[in-house]
């Protein structure tokens, strides 16, 4: 994986500054041309002091860097230490770390529910969550502030498409479970050692190449004419659930 896929994008000028003085590591921070003022001087001052680089880039770059108008002449680069290509984890999941669990992404569009999940994964001590690059929310500011700053600690997993990943995780011998309407109860499962829960948003649900890939499906109980689960909150359930069980074993 390129040194670049390491690396997660904020902007704005107080969480760049909340960044440089905590425990983040900034790896770069980009300014524009007419960025100036006594904040601005201040997150020049705070980066060198810690050896991090700053360029002066174009607004068009840090627009690119962003996609957000709301950057305030301001991004910063920061290394996401836990987050690596499903291929990279996959060789490292052998032998005493044969027993796996992971929750696959597909077509969660909305990014502060990307970052719920991603907070919620991490919390319930999930090994990974696979987000793929296409049809998926990008892990950008909105997506990093609602996952309250988790997300540059979360064992995020990088692929194209879920395609691919559910693929790859299957051939690598993962039991593939759709996380989906009509499926046997969640909350009365038996679940293997090694296993991928597969997560679809809340409108569209899984996309039938992907379905056509699990091999089970399971479903959270629904009562009091309730039809759905916010992506997010179904995520969290899951995650505790099946860490819960493994914790009875």
């Amino acid at each position: 994986m390129g040194f670049q896929d390491q690396l997660l994008v904020i902007h704005g000028r107080k969480p760049v500054l909340e960044a440089l003085n905590g425990t983040h590591e900034v790896v770069r921070v980009h300014l524009s041309p007419n960025a100036s003022g006594k904040i601005i001087t201040e997150i020049e001052h705070l980066a060198r002091s810690r050896d991090v680089s700053v360029e002066r880039v174009t607004d068009n770059r840090i627009n690119a860097l962003t996609r957000s108008g709301q950057h305030q002449g301001v991004a910063a680069d920061i290394r996401a230490k836990k987050m690596q290509s499903l291929p990279s984890f996959l060789e490292q999941r052998t032998g005493r770390k044969y027993a796996s669990s992971v929750l696959v992404l597909d077509g969660i569009h909305n990014p502060a529910n990307l970052g719920m999940i991603l907070r919620s994964v991490t919390a319930a001590g999930l090994d990974g969550v696979v987000v793929p690059y296409e049809g998926t929310a990008k892990i950008g500011a909105v997506a990093i502030k609602a996952s309250a700053g988790v997300a540059f600690k979360a064992p995020i997993l990088r692929i194209d498409n879920a395609v691919n990943a559910v693929t790859m995780l299957r051939d690598a011998r993962f039991s593939i479970i759709a996380l989906d309407s009509g499926g046997e109860s969640a909350l009365k499962a038996d679940y293997d050692d090694r296993v991928a829960l597969v997560l679809g948003n809340e409108t569209n649900g899984i996309q039938q190449e992907v379905l056509e890939l699990c091999q089970r499906t399971l479903s959270l109980p629904l009562h009091n004419g309730v039809e759905s689960l916010n992506a997010a909150v179904a995520a969290s359930v899951i995650s505790y659930l099946l860490m819960g069980r493994k914790e009875e074993d």
